[in-house]
């Protein structure tokens, strides 16, 4: 478990926040802004932790993601869903309800999804699972890379470059 917990604090000190888009440049704020976003931050990186939604709307489809490239998915479904929404990935806020639709197939990095402007926004170090049969769905994540994230903000660092 300490390899484990070694390995991920590694992986959050170089993999960029943006995870693969080099074009994108994380704001720099001032001390004043850092102490005063300090605890609105602290708790949307701990909510950032784990994905735990209830979905209603019709489809069928499930998955399975243990990081991007190993995840599997198949199937479709357009949903409201309410809950705990998952990693920002960005310095905004995600609300605990919403529109949702998840269409195609996923093998590994094989996509043919898409959300068609409204996807789940998975993280790629998310793990976890997600099932839709008819008219209810849920989803259940937790992602290894928003705990570092969340410690890490206590020492005023932002490994996944989400903080507002």
């Amino acid at each position: 478990m300490k390899k484990l917990i070694l390995l991920l604090c590694m992986l959050a000190l170089i993999a960029p926040a943006s995870w693969g888009d080099e074009t994108s440049e994380k704001p720099h704020h001032s001390i004043g802004h850092k102490l005063l976003m300090y605890i609105p931050n602290r708790v949307l990186d701990l909510l950032d932790i784990v994905r735990l939604r209830v979905r209603v709307g019709p489809g069928l489809a499930a998955g399975v993601r243990v990081t991007d490239p190993l995840s599997v998915y198949v199937g479709s479904y357009v949903s409201a869903y309410a809950g705990l929404p998952g990693p920002r990935l960005e310095p905004t806020i995600k609300w605990p309800v919403g529109l949702e639709s998840y269409n195609g197939a996923t093998l590994s990095f094989l996509h043919v999804a898409t959300g068609l402007g409204a996807d789940p926004g998975y993280s790629p170090t998310e793990i976890g699972a997600s099932l839709h049969l008819l008219l209810i769905g849920i989803d259940v994540d937790v992602d290894p890379m928003e705990a570092v994230d969340f410690i890490a903000g206590f020492f005023f660092l932002d490994p996944r470059g989400d903080d507002l």
